[in-house]
């Protein structure tokens, strides 16, 4: 007999991998408290230039399911690593922490909110570093309130 998995649990699996993956290469191949000392001088640029408030608009590729805004203020913790209070007018997601992952103009914002309900945004950074250009995925299943949505929107900093 095979048994079949729902399509949300290989989400949430996806979603898990991508989060552990980069930080499992970091700690096998380099040493986690000279990590800041090999980041370039560009990344260490644009983290420090994305700090501030950045607020967009997101839109399902599901033509029935509500898209959202998203405010999202990105502050060093007492560790120096960005994260984001974030601030919803979503069904499926109350206000999330996000950790905030920066690769050259890559930034990936992803957390969740009290409820496990988890949001994972991909961004792109334009050339002036004012405007990302973003795809997400959120799982708002934990809580009951909605199942998996992605879509795609934009981020602009204030």
């Amino acid at each position: 007999m095979i048994r079949k998995i729902p399509v949300f649990l290989d989400l949430l699996l996806v979603l898990t991998v991508a989060m552990i993956a980069p930080n499992l290469h970091a700690f096998r191949f380099g040493n986690p408290r000279n990590q800041k000392a090999a980041t370039s001088g560009t990344s260490r640029q644009v983290s420090s230039s994305l700090q501030g408030v950045w607020s967009g608009a997101f839109f399902s590729r599901y033509s029935n399911t509500s898209g959202f805004t998203m405010t999202v203020v990105i502050n060093p913790d007492s560790n120096g690593h960005l994260v984001g209070d974030s601030s919803l007018n979503s069904n499926c997601l109350k206000g999330a922490k996000l950790q905030v992952t920066v690769t050259g103009s890559k930034v990936v914002l992803a957390g969740s909110d009290q409820e496990g309900d988890s949001l994972t945004v991909h961004g792109t950074l334009d050339s002036t570093g004012s405007l990302m250009q973003a795809s997400y995925i959120l799982n708002g299943s934990a809580s009951g309130r909605c199942e998996t949505d992605d879509g795609t929107g934009n981020l602009s900093k204030r």
